[in-house]
């Protein structure tokens, strides 16, 4: 080996060295007390445009800085007013924080985008994907992806372990109603597998709701609406975090 590749090799350990090291999305959930995945989007739906939020960078600053594991960043556009633009500038002002892809998934150039964007997860909904899930746990594995698998039944969920999902979701929001229930992920939490990483997702509004899902055996929760209308998201993150 000459000199020459000697030296730049040398240099380029010393660089890799100063590189900072992705934190696994699964690890990160499964630390003491309840974990907090922290949401951005811009609107939704059934509320409308949330005022306020106007740079995601900054508002994930607000999130981190109250103790959030993990960031999650909507870029549906047209149902939440996001973007893969909005999900970019989080992943690179934040890069030892892992960053979960929010959107609907159901054809697997997404994954690859998702993964082109910097994300460390993808969000994969059984209800949208049906027996197509393997083939797309088994495609974001391949990219680099890590999964959160959400489930709304019983049924959902057994497909989601079937299919080898380390990460579920249970989201408490009837995506045909739109109504919410804390009861559903509390009737769900006694079937899953041992081992996977749960999550409660939607309708968690305050430390009782978030204590509420921790009793019932969750490792993490999912919060959206309720930290980006609060005046101070860090205050009520610190909060939950607690319970």
């Amino acid at each position: 080996m000459s000199n020459y590749l000697v030296e730049i090799l040398q240099r380029k350990r010393l660089e890799v060295e100063n590189l900072p090291m992705p934190k696994s999305f699964k690890e990160v959930l499964q630390q003491d007390g309840l974990s907090i995945i922290a949401e951005i989007k811009r609107k939704s739906p059934s509320k409308g445009v949330f005022k306020g939020l106007m740079d995601p960078v900054e508002q994930a600053k607000k999130y981190i800085a109250g103790g959030a594991q993990a960031i999650s960043v909507l870029t549906d556009e047209t149902g939440f007013g996001g973007s893969l633009q909005d999900l970019k500038r989080v992943v690179e002002a934040f890069p030892n924080v892992p960053v979960l892809r929010k959107d609907f998934i159901i054809d697997l150039r997404q994954l690859y985008e998702t993964a082109r964007s910097g994300a460390h997860a993808v969000l994969l909904i059984v209800a949208a994907l049906g027996e197509e899930l393997p083939a797309f746990l088994q495609a974001a594995k391949e990219y680099g992806l890590e999964a959160l698998v959400e489930v709304h039944d019983l049924e959902e969920l057994k497909m989601a372990q079937n299919a080898g999902a380390e990460i579920i979701g249970v989201n408490n929001r009837n995506l045909s109603s739109f109504e919410i229930s804390l009861e559903t992920a509390e009737k769900i939490a006694p079937h899953f597998a041992e081992g996977v990483v749960r999550i409660a997702e939607s309708g968690i509004k305050n430390t009782e709701d978030a204590a509420r899902m921790r009793k019932a055996g969750y490792h993490a929760v999912l919060v959206g609406e309720a930290l980006v209308l609060s005046e101070h998201p860090q205050s009520l993150i610190e909060e939950m975090r607690r319970c």
